[in-house]
Order: C-alpha cells, then sequence, then structure tokens
C-alpha cells in the first residue's frame, strides 16, 4: 500500500485528501478560521451548573456554551481543579508535578454539583467541535497527544496499544516510560512506538513536557475564557497519526504549508523529508492528481460500485442510512444468495471507505441485500468487521439483524465532511434554461478575438470542460477547432482541461497564470 498526501490551499480554507494506491480515503477541510479543534485547552468560566443533567455549561468563548458532562470530569478532576487553584493563587510556581500533591480519584456515580461551581474558573479540553447547533463537548480529563505516547498530567500510570502485539516489546516500552516519565505524570504508548528507539521516545516526551510548560505559563496570567494551548493543525495532526514508512509522498500548493511541513518533519521524521515535494503545476492540484474526480464520484446521495451496484446514502438527524442495490448486476450461473453475497461484500468494503471519507459518525444503519444463507450473512459481518479495521474512529459494529440490517457506531469528534457535488449551470445561473447549445464555441470564439484584438494578448490558455476540449481538439490537428482558432487569431493557444467547470464555462489565462478578465 502507498499512501499520498495532497494539501490544497485555497482563499478561504485548507483541503487535505489522503490517498491510498491512488484511491481517496479521506477528506480533511480545515477553516482558516478555525479555534475550536479537537485537542485544545482552554481556561474556562462556569455559566451554569445543571444538576438535573449532572452537567455544566462553560464558556469558552463560543456562542454556544461548552458541555461538560459529569462522567467527562475524569478521574483526577479534583487534582486539575486544586492545581488550576494554586497556579492562579502563585502557590503552584512551576509546571512540574514533583511536588504537587494529588487529591484522591473522584466517585464514578458522583454529582457536578459537588466538583463545580457556578462562576468557578476551570481547565477544560475540547472533545468534539461545535456540531449543527450544538456547542464544543469538554473534558476535564487533560491529555497531551504526541506522535508516539500520549501524555496524561496527575496519573501515574503506563497503559500500552493492544495492537502492539509482541509481549517482549510491550515490557520494553513499559519499562523504559516508567523509568523516564516525571513524576504524577501518566502516559499512553501509542501503537507507532513499536520498535522505536529510546532517544526517539525521550525527544517525543520532552515536547510535550514542553507543552504543559506553555499551559502553565498561559494559565498563571490568562482571564477566561482564553485557549491556553492549541492543538497543531489538521495537516500536522495528520502526521502525527497516520505518517510511516508505506507514505511515499506529500504534496502542496502552498509555499508557507510546505515550510511548516519542512520543520514538524524534521521533528518528526527527519529521515522522511524527502517525499515532501512542493507543487508548482498550472493545472489545480487536485485535478492533476485525479482527486477532484473522485469527489464528484464519492460524493452526493448515490455511490455507483463498478460491478453496476450502488449505494443511497441519507442522512437524518439522529442517524445515516446506507441503503445497498445490486442494480444490473447479476451472474445467471450463481444463485440468488450468491448474487447477493458478491454485491454485500463490494459494498461493505465501499460503505468502510465512505465512513472515513464522509467522517460519518454516530448511529449507522446499512440495510445490505438479504441472504438466506446464515454462513454467508456471518461471512458478510466478519467481513465488514475487517474492512473497517483501518478507520481510526472508535466503532461498534452489531451482528446482522433478521431483517439484513448492520447497525454501528461511530466516533464523531467533528461535523461531518459533505461536498456539494451539484454544479450550478454558469449560464443559467439556477433558471433552467440556456442559450442554444450549438452557440457556445461561438461564444469562446468572440471572447478569444475579444481578447487577442483588444487586449493585444499573443498567448493564451484557455481552460474548459474535458469534454468540451476533447470537441475543439478533435480530428486531425490542421482540422481541428484549435488550429483554425490559432490561423485566424495569430494568438499561441494552449488547452486546458478542467474537470471542476461546468460544460458551458471556460476562461482565458495568461502567461502567468492569471485569469483574463473580458
Amino acid at each position: 500500500m502507498n499512501y499520498e498526501l495532497i494539501i490544497n490551499k485555497t482563499s478561504e480554507d485548507v483541503v487535505i485528501a489522503l490517498l491510498n494506491d491512488k484511491r481517496l480515503v479521506e477528506l480533511h477541510r480545515e477553516k482558516g478560521n478555525l479555534k475550536w479543534a479537537v485537542g485544545d485547552i482552554y481556561f474556562g468560566r462556569v455559566g451554569k451548573v445543571m444538576t438535573g443533567l449532572n452537567a455544566a455549561f462553560v464558556d469558552v468563548g463560543y456562542e454556544k456554551d461548552a458541555f461538560l458532562h459529569y462522567l467527562d470530569l475524569g478521574p483526577q478532576a479534583s487534582s486539575l481543579n486544586k492545581y488550576v487553584e494554586q497556579v492562579r493563587s502563585g502557590k503552584q510556581n512551576s509546571s512540574n508535578l514533583m511536588y504537587f500533591k494529588p487529591e484522591a480519584d473522584i466517585a464514578k456515580d458522583g454529582k457536578i454539583n459537588e466538583l463545580v461551581k457556578n462562576g468557578q474558573e476551570i481547565l477544560i479540553q475540547v472533545a468534539k467541535e461545535p456540531i449543527s447547533a450544538k456547542g464544543p463537548r469538554v473534558t476535564c480529563e487533560v491529555s497531551l497527544a504526541g506522535r508516539f505516547i500520549v501524555l496524561i498530567p496527575f496519573s501515574d500510570k503506563v497503559s500500552i496499544s493492544s495492537k502492539i502485539r509482541s509481549n517482549e516489546e510491550k515490557h520494553r516500552l513499559k519499562d523504559l516510560l516508567t523509568s523516564i516519565k516525571p513524576k504524577n505524570f501518566g502516559v499512553i504508548i501509542r501503537t507507532v512506538a513499536e520498535g522505536k528507539s529510546v532517544a526517539e521516545i525521550e525527544s517525543d516526551l520532552n515536547d510535550l513536557i514542553a507543552k504543559w510548560e506553555v499551559c502553565f505559563k498561559t494559565l498563571k496570567t490568562a482571564t477566561p475564557p482564553t485557549r491556553v494551548l492549541g492543538e497543531v493543525d489538521r495537516t500536522n495532526a495528520l502526521l502525527r497519526d497516520i505518517l510511516n514508512e508505506k507514505f511515499s509522498a506529500i504534496h502542496t500548493n502552498d509555499k508557507q504549508i510546505h515550510s511548516d511541513i519542512t520543520s514538524y518533519l524534521k521533528n518528526i521524521a527527519p529521515d522522511q523529508l524527502n517525499i515532501l515535494k512542493p507543487y508548482e503545476g498550472k493545472i489545480p492540484i487536485f485535478d492533476s492528481f485525479g482527486v477532484e474526480r473522485q469527489i464528484k464520484s464519492l460524493f452526493g446521495k448515490t455511490v455507483y460500485l463498478k460491478s453496476g451496484a450502488y449505494l443511497i446514502v441519507e442522512h437524518t438527524e439522529a442517524l445515516h442510512v446506507i441503503d445497498v442495490n445490486s442494480g444490473n448486476r447479476a451472474k445467471a450461473a450463481n444463485t440468488q444468495d450468491e448474487n447477493a453475497l458478491a454485491v454485500n461484500l463490494e459494498a461493505a468494503a465501499e460503505i468502510a471507505r465512505q465512513l472515513r471519507l464522509r467522517d460519518m459518525g454516530g448511529i449507522i444503519v446499512v440495510d445490505f441485500i438479504d441472504m438466506r444463507n446464515p454462513e454467508y450473512r456471518k461471512e458478510l459481518f466478519e467481513k465488514f468487521k475487517e474492512f473497517m479495521k483501518s478507520d481510526r474512529a472508535k466503532h461498534n459494529i452489531l451482528p446482522p439483524s433478521r431483517f439484513g440490517l448492520i447497525q454501528l457506531t461511530r466516533q464523531r469528534v467533528r461535523p461531518e465532511m459533505n461536498v456539494d457535488v451539484q454544479e450550478s449551470c454558469p449560464s443559467c445561473q439556477g433558471s433552467g434554461k440556456i442559450q442554444p447549445s450549438v452557440l457556445f464555441v461561438e461564444q469562446i470564439e468572440t471572447a478569444l478575438k475579444y481578447v487577442v484584438n483588444e487586449q493585444k494578448i499573443n498567448r493564451l490558455t484557455l481552460a474548459v470542460h474535458p469534454y468540451i476540449e476533447a470537441y475543439i481538439t478533435k480530428g486531425f490537428f490542421w482540422n481541428s477547432l484549435l488550429h483554425k482558432w490559432k490561423k485566424t487569431t495569430g494568438c499561441k493557444i494552449t488547452m486546458r482541461s478542467m474537470t471542476s467547470f461546468g460544460f458551458t464555462q471556460f476562461k482565458f489565462y495568461n502567461q502567468a497564470d492569471e485569469e483574463i478578465v473580458y
């Protein structure tokens, strides 16, 4: 498997595409003004304690107060509150917890008003970004994520990822972290730490301790609501979590992002600096790598599979529903159940991909084609679980019901990735009526002559939809429309195929690749 990261910087946001063997598997959009990201640590003020909900609402500067449930306080909530009080009063003069005396863990079935009061200043971490009309969901169980470990203040426990199979490696990592971690800091050892050297893990630990120091210094003088420590941006967070030897390239069209990633890679993986490649092509980066075409085919209500089967994806406020349809896919030599199994297995693989791609969360119900054979139903269930193993989000899958439905829950910490693939007509602007299509080529020719004669341009690029480009360049070169235009205008014309354009959309670009306004 080869992984590639394609990063497209626009004027409004940064869109990140993760490709697995050239197939789009994840798509992330990071807004330029994003202020409430998962992992951000805020110093807030409790607005209202709701004993009936056993929760509190915390002002973190968002239009809606953040939601803090008792179960999200974490066992060390009393220690955290004590630490905040001592830092604010000047009694805690160092971020080091060597001499800090932790409080006892809170009860699992306690009441929120026993620990949180109206108007109280509190340190919290964003667990879920604002979704729909809801504010962020927050937790007092503060943690700092690194590449190899996660640092947890006010705890002494060392935990290790269950995905590390070797007992010998588990003992090595646990003994190592136990010996080098500071007192009153717990550690979770991540899967990627397997086989890493002492120097690499210790460097990661020191980076996280330095972050805690920044949090301490900001907390001393902060006025709520204030962000005291920001999570790394989405690009670097992705690299931190998934970068491995299977990555073949990281492409970006922005110099600043290229510089930021270079600095980040120098810290976490200096041996992989060679995979970072600036993109300087004239064609938009997503068009060049085939991402735009995949986005248009994979988002939307209907998703077609190679065999001719298709999925219908519907969204409601409470859950997502995916319906599997066989379409015209059926082999006469197979039984009905065999045909259904083949379609269901293909659909299961695509559904696992769709869940990651759209970042769908909450309750998801999949209506597979019904199969009478219990062995086939079992095979589908096992295969679906296997396809979902590559999903980093926490999920739980239930066996097929009597009606052929598979239900699953998937962790949702951010708004769902939703891309509107329907194009508004550039000619009719939504009215439903356009000029006669036979006049479209004449319209291009008229605009071309105006640009050449009035603006005195003798070299340009004409960008059109791929189908229109094929029409303009069809036939032998000397018989094509392109050759005719070059001859009549005396202008050197280069064609550019744009999959993101509508059929009746075209633009001219000069030699500096700037759009020519006419």
